[in-house]
């Protein structure tokens, strides 16, 4: 079995409430030459119907191998610039559609929680509502929420809940809290996602946030961005300087497996590194799909990672994504 807890979806109904009223939400679907397209990222992107119709998403899901894809909204609707009214609104949207997208195949696709940080009791609220409705066990997050970063203490009750309730945490990144030199040749992307990552997990670590959070498991998209490369810099950082010692005892050697990874790095060697590093009982298959920066043949990607053993494969492709879904 195939598991891809990294697949990106736009709900139907979060793409009639935004050709009903773009006004209300800050953002449009454009008609061109008979394709529908929406803004990622400054960027149009067609609105295939991969991203909104459940049984599209499945025949991809076929022709790559993939036996089950956990769905989450794409970075470019997370509507967290929105007033908290308006991103209640837009959450719930959110989840309704991606629920209504599990119902019609509930043998292949998960879903994953969306919520309105800009507002923490309503993202509590929010997601107290769609465990109970809809079972999800997966919350996608932010790496960071409008330039605040997600360690932060005013996010910490939300981070508990999502704790309590037993649910992973799946955070993507979608602005960088770093800025400056990434404006030309989409780097933004290529530059900015893994950085805003690395930057958030340097934030819980150094915090003391994971000392709180003893059982919250986060999984990283990306191949974890810098992280898994740079842990040792984190470690002798930790060792020799005070600043990080500051809000915890708790060194990043001891934190490295508080995290899941995808194994999307989009580079053979480097998934073994990442393997090497955390262990396969923390690698899951990532493909990012649809944007165009998930791999030409995912699988082909696995298959290409040297020396994978049989038991590496396993977890890889399946034992440690149905151990975050609960149905190991």
């Amino acid at each position: 079995m195939n598991i891809d807890l990294h697949n990106h979806v736009v709900p139907p109904t979060v793409i009639d409430a935004l050709s009903k009223n773009p006004t209300r939400y800050g953002m449009s679907i454009e008609e061109k030459d008979g394709k529908r397209y929406f803004n990622s990222h400054g960027r149009p992107a067609e609105l295939q119907p991969v991203f909104y119709d459940a049984d599209a998403k499945v025949e991809w899901m076929d022709r790559n191998k993939i036996d089950i894809a956990a769905i989450c909204v794409g970075p470019p609707i997370y509507f967290y610039w929105l007033s908290p009214e308006i991103g209640l609104e837009a959450a719930k949207l959110a989840n309704d559609g991606i629920a209504q997208m599990v119902e019609k195949r509930p043998d292949r696709l998960r879903g994953m929680a969306h919520l309105p940080m800009q507002d923490p009791d309503a993202a509590i609220a929010e997601l107290e509502r769609v465990v109970k409705e809809y079972k999800f066990k997966g919350v996608e997050v932010g790496t960071s929420i409008e330039g605040v970063e997600l360690a932060n203490p005013r996010f910490r009750k939300v981070l508990k809940t999502i704790e309590q309730l037993g649910c992973f945490l799946f955070t993507h990144p979608y602005q960088c809290l770093a800025e400056g030199g990434m404006d030309e040749y989409y780097l933004k992307n290529f530059v900015g996602f893994p950085l805003d990552t690395t930057l958030m997990v340097a934030h819980l670590m150094y915090s003391g946030a994971l000392d709180e959070l003893k059982d919250l498991k986060i999984l990283l998209p990306h191949g974890g961005g810098y992280v898994p490369y740079q842990i040792g810099r984190f470690i002798h950082g930790f060792n020799v300087r005070p600043e990080p010692k500051m809000k915890t005892q708790t060194s990043p050697a001891d934190l490295l497996r508080r995290f899941y990874f995808d194994a999307l790095t989009h580079d053979a060697q480097a998934a073994r590194h990442l393997i090497n590093r955390v262990g396969a009982d923390r690698v899951v298959i990532g493909s990012d799909h649809p944007f165009d920066m998930g791999p030409p043949d995912l699988m082909g990607g696995i298959d290409a990672i040297p020396d994978l053993s049989a038991s590496e494969r396993e977890y890889v492709c399946s034992l440690t994504a149905l151990s975050l879904l609960g149905e190991d």
